[in-house]
């Protein structure tokens, strides 16, 4: 069964916990004690329904005492897949929190509240969406019941954003609209009845039949592991083991190791010990050569029809997560992969304001904690990496101060 990963955004009171919980609920997430549990909670705040919200409010609680990081993984299944949402926090100040949280999701899920529209939020939510490349916006235009349930009011917010998509949307990015009331459950996991004016899919159907082929992306394979047995049996044996990062390999490709630029084909492919004609983004596997030729950690095998030329100079966006500044002339450990080297910033082009989408040129001397930018970078080594809009698995780096060993940006090559 595959996972499908989600991240949320939203603004103060756009009903989040509540889409959370009833999305727990709908798909009996919870166990019964949990359910009683807020039954007796819901009675204590003389409520007359089910309070959902309870069920994040607890993780929030967490964070406020510095027990969980700032952005929950929050678990259900249907019987057709799994499902990790990033619950993620909306305000500017944690924009580095949302960055990190919905860099690996495929399904973006941003939270309007229909009576007060398109906030200065939404814009950045769906900004650092079409930044990250992330592929399914799904804009819920909640608490619907609170304008009752008027066809109206969604298309005016519809159009809201809409407009807001035409700027920053990347060609391929799928954008769907859906009116709900996360506190009554409509359009959550089955068809509205107050909004017979609606005609697509609910929100839970839309998740289900969510599907991306990453198999289209270029073929990628960092080797973390030389694998040698060093036994009678397996006297001669030698394979690379690690996990596709994106694309497909399968025996007999031609293939390029990088960066020594040597050529082989694939013998085999393993993955716990059965023998694989074919092997996906995202699984780890061993591979062997039919020939041997020098392959040690930190390498990488590409297709020898898709291969990468060396980064020394590296332009970038970055969104900076140090309160410390990022200025031009600092250096710093650029991690990709498993792979780092020291790079130095010897550029800040500009910085971008993420509400009003315009970009800053003139005047830019630092990049403050969750303002994002463009840099150039120089590398000390080369880094084989691709750009992040043609293969977001191997566009991607972070940067770490040597001195602390903290994360102080993310960065997306362009």
């Amino acid at each position: 069964m595959d996972i499908l990963r989600i991240a949320t955004a939203g603004s103060v009171d756009d009903g989040k916990s509540t889409l959370i919980g009833r999305l727990l609920y709908e798909t009996k997430s919870i166990t019964r004690d949990k359910i009683e549990a807020l039954e007796a909670a819901s009675k204590r705040k003389g409520l007359d329904f089910l309070d959902l919200s309870l069920l994040t409010d607890g993780l929030i609680a967490e964070r406020e005492q510095g027990i969980t990081i700032d952005v929950a993984n929050i678990y259900f299944s249907t019987p057709k897949r799994k499902y990790i949402i990033a619950d993620t926090p909306g305000h500017f100040e944690y924009t580095r929190n949302m960055v990190t949280g919905a860099s690996n999701t495929k399904v973006s899920m941003i939270l309007v509240d229909a009576r007060n529209g398109v906030l200065e939020q939404t814009f950045r939510h769906f900004f650092i969406s079409s930044m990250l490349r992330i592929p399914k916006v799904i804009v819920c235009v909640n608490k619907m019941d609170l304008v009752g349930y008027s066809e109206e009011r969604f298309n005016e917010i519809k159009d809201a954003v809409q407009a807001l998509a035409d700027k920053v949307s990347f060609e391929g990015q799928e954008i769907t609209f859906i009116p709900m009331s996360s506190l009554y459950g409509q359009n959550l996991s089955t068809q509205s009845t107050e909004m017979p004016w609606f005609t697509g899919a609910p929100l839970l159907e839309e998740l289900e039949e969510t599907n991306f082929d990453e198999i289209k992306k270029p073929a990628r394979f960092p080797v973390q592991f030389v694998v040698r047995p060093k036994t009678e049996e397996f006297h001669d044996y030698r394979g690379y083991a690690g996990k596709i990062s994106s694309g497909s390999f399968s025996v007999g490709d031609e293939i390029t190791v990088l960066p020594t630029g040597q050529n082989s084909k694939i013998a085999t492919i393993e993955k716990f010990g059965t023998q694989l004609e074919k092997a996906g983004a995202k699984e780890s596997v061993v591979i062997t050569l039919e020939t041997d030729v020098d392959v040690s950690r930190g390498n990488m095998l590409v297709k020898s029809t898709s291969t990468l030329e060396p980064l020394k100079e590296i332009t970038a966006r970055i969104c900076w997560m140090d309160s410390k500044p990022l200025i031009s002339g600092k250096t710093y450990i650029l991690q990709h992969g498993i792979n780092d080297s020291k790079a130095k910033v010897i550029a800040l082009n500009n910085k971008i304001d993420v509400v009003n989408q315009d970009t800053i040129v003139d005047a830019v001397s630092e990049l403050k904690l969750n303002e994002i930018g463009e840099i150039v970078l120089k590398t000390a080594k080369p880094i084989f990496a691709d750009k992040y809009e043609y293969n977001p698995a191997n566009g991607a780096f972070i940067l770490v101060d040597d001195q602390t060993n903290s994360t102080v940006g993310v960065g997306f090559v362009l």
